[in-house]
């Protein structure tokens, strides 16, 4: 979708909007980490994120992979900067068409700066020579189909000391076919309100996003500064001299001053502004909250996973539960499947499924980094405290999941360490919901004024002799259906049926029920692939004649993964009856074994 589009849209409903600026880490692992973080604020409501763009293209690559994940996996309505710095046409051309293949409509068409180590700016062969010639050309090959933005100076731009003229050009780029103005950052609010004042007098009418910058600490602000030789009036500089030792204090001050600027943005009737993040999460979600900026659920969730922006999976409706946590990699497995997992998208006939090929399936966090959360276990006593600290919040992540548990899981989390110890490795689970409103903060997705409704669910590994005990209890209980299956992909059932059991869904005025969320036996036997391989990744890193990789390898190859729904989503016990007769004995042993461990 475009921008311009969602801005528009904000503006008639007399909302508030802002946007978050992010940049290409220099390491995998920091894109990994940058992903987990703008997961996290899509929860503060941008309208749009944007990505940079190296000069000469150094980033190209990278940031057309964070722009295609934002906008296929996290469902983040992206805009792609795009430079003429030593960009020849072919390669402008392949950053055009990747981002109209991920989705992204939305270019912020720039010149750029020069390239390290090259002191000043020059065009390339077969390049463009100003932003004003991208624009017009994005618009003549593309027309209509991007939103082109464009940089705005408050301060004149560093190579134009002529501000007026500065204005001029910028009216140039507008009428060349920009629809959208984003400024860079400035200290001085006063000299941002003339700019934007005189920018309307000249006949500029496209939407000026202020760009602001909450300052993180003293040195940083002469850093950032030093790149356009911002102004910083004497007063900033007079109340940081107090304190510039202490960065705590140089980040409360500079959330507070971000917040006194947007409150006198919307004195001169500007609703929206950009955030330059640096990649940097407190300052960004503090200044929203002190202005009591709370996106709307429907707008943040509409439904409790992330839709993908991408044109191929838009009108996505419904997604297994099992690729929960494994987001990335589900988007990446099915992205070419001509139908998905259950038929509901595509031609159910169809046999094509994509085959298995390692794309997705590693562990998040480095060797080192996995050892000291998860150890050298030589028992399956050791594997199970490991599982249940994670459920605890003790350690960040295990395998199947890279990130701390949902909200909704804390009145499980006893009941998931508990079980953990008795040896059901747990890796994704749900509790019964009968029934909240939609604007619920924790259980609420979708549109306003409806209800959501949950059924129990837990996915777990465990022994084959545990799968026999669970199985005998089951038989008992005709509200609860299971799948449950090894590496060599013995499938083991108490329902025939092949169609699908929904076990997320809302009710909403005047739309019919809305399933998102599903268990059914074709994507269970594809994603056991993923969660078996997911064991083998783990034992690697241990020497492969060693007791840990010799144990994990055991269970890789002899254990089940199962999964349980407890239909009746009215009974919030129901699940947990399945194991309440070993809680009652042998949990209180190994709780009382591993408490002294668990409190460390």
């Amino acid at each position: 979708m475009k921008v311009t589009d969602k801005i528009r849209k904000a503006e008639i409903e007399g909302r508030p909007f802002w946007s978050f600026e992010y940049f290409p880490p220099k390491t995998p692992q920091g894109v990994q980490n940058l992903y987990d973080r703008m997961e996290r604020m899509q929860r503060f409501g941008p309208e749009f994120i944007d990505v940079t763009w190296g000069a000469g293209g150094t980033s190209a690559e990278l940031t057309t992979e964070i722009v295609a994940t934002a906008q296929s996996v996290y469902g983040l309505e992206t805009m792609m900067h795009l430079t003429c710095t030593n960009m020849p046409k072919k390669q402008i051309d392949d950053a055009l068409e990747a981002a109209k293949n991920c989705g992204c409509q939305n270019i912020l068409a720039l010149r750029g700066d020069p390239p390290k180590g090259q002191a000043n700016w020059e065009s390339c062969e077969e390049g463009f020579e100003h932003a004003v010639d991208l624009v017009r050309y994005i618009r003549s090959k593309y027309d209509d189909y991007f939103c082109i933005a464009v940089a705005g100076h408050p301060e004149g731009h560093i190579d134009n000391p002529d501000k007026e003229q500065d204005l001029f050009y910028l009216k140039e780029k507008v009428d060349a076919g920009a629809d959208l103005i984003v400024t860079q950052l400035f200290f001085d609010i006063e000299l941002f309100v003339q700019f934007y004042k005189r920018a309307r007098s000249i006949g500029i009418t496209a939407p000026i996003l202020p760009g602001v910058f909450p300052i993180q600490n003293y040195s940083g602000l002469k850093r950032v500064i030093s790149f356009n030789n911002n102004f910083v009036p004497q007063k900033i500089w007079d109340d940081l001299e107090k304190i510039k030792e202490d960065d705590s204090a140089v980040k409360e001050y500079g959330i507070n001053l971000t917040v006194d600027f947007i409150k006198r943005f919307r004195e001169v009737g500007i609703h929206g502004f950009h955030i330059y993040t640096f990649n940097l999460e407190r300052s960004s979600r503090l200044v929203l909250e002190r202005l009591e900026l709370v996106a709307p659920v429907e707008h943040i969730k509409p439904l409790p996973w992330n839709p993908s922006l991408t044109n191929k999976r838009a009108k996505e409706t419904v997604r297994p539960i099992f690729w929960k946590n494994r987001t990335k990699s589900y988007i990446q497995r099915t992205e070419t499947w001509d139908e998905f997992p259950n038929g509901r998208w595509g031609d159910s006939r169809s046999p094509a499924f994509g085959e298995l090929d390692g794309w997705g399936v590693n562990l998040k966090y480095p060797a080192a980094q996995c050892l000291e959360m998860w150890g050298y276990p030589t028992s399956i006593d050791d594997i199970s405290l490991t599982f249940a600290r994670y459920c605890k919040g003790q350690i960040a992540g295990i395998p199947w999941s890279a990130q701390q548990l949902d909200p909704e899981t804390d009145i499980i989390r006893q009941r998931l360490a508990a079980i953990n110890l008795l040896g059901y490795l747990t890796i994704n689970s749900q509790p019964a919901v009968n029934g909240v409103k939609s604007s619920h903060k924790i259980y609420g997705w979708g549109p306003k004024e409806g209800y959501v409704y949950q059924k129990a669910y837990l996915e777990f590994f465990a022994s084959p002799e545990r799968l026999d005990e669970l199985i005998s209890k089951i038989h008992n209980d005709p509200q609860i259906t299971y799948f449950a299956v090894n590496k060599q992909g013995d499938l083991r059932t108490n329902t025939q049926s092949d169609i699908p059991n929904a076990v997320t869904w809302g009710v909403f005025p005047g739309k019919e029920i809305i399933q998102p969320t599903i268990v059914e036996a074709i994507a269970f036997m594809a994603w056991k692939d993923e969660a078996f391989e997911l064991w083998k990744r783990w034992a690697r890193i241990y020497e492969r004649k060693s007791e840990s990789a010799e144990l994990i390898l055991d269970i890789t190859h002899n254990w089940y993964l199962i999964n349980i729904v407890h239909n009746d989503f009215q009974d919030e016990n129901g699940i947990w009856r399945l194991f309440d007769l070993e809680i009652d004995g042998e949990i209180s042993r190994k709780l009382l074994q591993h408490a002294n461990y668990i409190a460390r």
